[in-house]
């Protein structure tokens, strides 16, 4: 009786009395099947429009029989790659073509798994000899309660669906701070912290360009520190930032009348900071001697068209007060595009 072949690695299987003298060399062979089965990497370079046929050859080393197999070249199309019908097999395998399109891994007659166009990761497959499926064991969607052993090293990368980013990370080389997220049990709420070494930690919430962080809801604030400039120099165009600035200090005497011009930033109108809607509020403490000064007019982006000033008390401050400090608090209230309702008072503080 001659020699027959298995199904799935094709190992070439001698009867009794066969193959005199060859046992050796056959048996060796088919230890390297084997070992192709167990741990073999083969990279496979696929047809730009035709994918690839895996190979099953009777009794030899062959691509389709590796365990590990690289999907390479560069494809013009949505390509497969097939196999034979009739093998059961187990593979790792990684799309590593170029192009944007789909590789599918299926049999000859059968469905299969498909990496889609953008997808170039790997995935662990089997075949039991009709169709190709999808294990998901490299998908952590699979895992309903995973769980880390260590921490998680996220390698620069971002976090998302796939496609959008959703969290992204930094990293500083000597970090000893951090963010610790807790959950809540009933009646408590759920907490995001500043941790860490430092016995004192603040904690940064940045938007982006002149964006605001916004809180949806009701706020409660246990205690505020509010940005104070102070300026060693009169100047009488005092420019209040109120993005960047809620108070300034000036502790130089003032030494003529002076203008108050509220905006952004330097790089950012007033009108391009507030919504229509919201407003903003600024003091500015002027330094007064013997001879006092004061505010001949309010700004808003260095002009007063359409800024109507109210002033408590109903009129202008004409004078300042001597030997004073006097504080000019101003809520600028934006009623439409470039247009504004300014709310001023002076008070004196001896």
């Amino acid at each position: 009786m001659a020699s027959s072949y298995s199904t799935d690695l094709k190992l070439e299987l001698m009867v009794t009395g066969e193959k005199a003298g060859l046992w050796g060399d056959i048996t060796n062979t088919n230890l390297v099947i084997v070992s192709q089965a167990i741990a073999g990497y083969e990279s496979v370079t696929l047809n730009a429009t035709t994918g690839a046929t895996l190979a099953f050859t009777n009794g030899a080393t062959s691509n389709g029989k590796n365990a590990v197999l690289n999907l390479a070249g560069t494809i013009t199309g949505n390509v497969d790659v097939t196999i034979p019908d009739g093998i059961e097999k187990t593979y790792i395998i990684k799309n590593a073509t170029s192009g944007a399109f789909t590789v599918t891994v299926k049999t000859t007659s059968g469905s299969g798994v498909t990496w889609a166009a953008a997808d170039k990761g790997t995935k662990v497959v089997y075949s039991n000899g009709t169709d190709v499926i999808d294990t998901g064991l490299t998908d952590l969607a699979s895992d309903y309660s995973p769980q880390l052993s260590a921490q998680l090293d996220v390698n620069g990368q971002s976090i998302g669906d796939g496609t959008l980013e959703l969290l992204k990370f930094t990293e500083a080389a000597s970090a000893v701070n951090e963010v610790t997220v807790g959950n809540a049990a009933t009646g408590n709420a759920p907490s995001l912290s500043a941790t860490g070494d430092d016995t004192n930690v603040d904690f940064n919430l940045t938007p982006k360009g002149i964006g605001r962080v916004t809180l949806n809801g009701n706020g409660k604030i246990q205690g505020v520190a509010e940005k104070v400039t102070t300026s060693g120099t009169f100047d009488s165009d005092v420019v209040i930032d109120t993005n960047t600035q809620g108070v300034i200090l000036s502790t130089a005497a003032a030494n003529a009348n002076f203008i108050i011009n509220l905006r952004g930033d330097g790089s950012n109108s007033l009108d391009a900071s507030l919504d229509t809607g919201e407003s903003v509020t600024v003091a500015y403490i002027s330094k007064q001697n013997a001879t006092a000064y004061y505010p001949t007019e309010i700004q808003c982006d260095g002009v007063t068209t359409n800024v109507t000033t109210v002033w408590q008390g109903g009129s202008a401050p004409s004078s300042g007060n001597v030997t004073s400090n006097d504080i000019y608090t101003i809520t600028a209230i934006k009623t439409a595009s470039s247009t504004y309702t300014v709310l001023a008072s002076q008070t004196q503080f001896a």
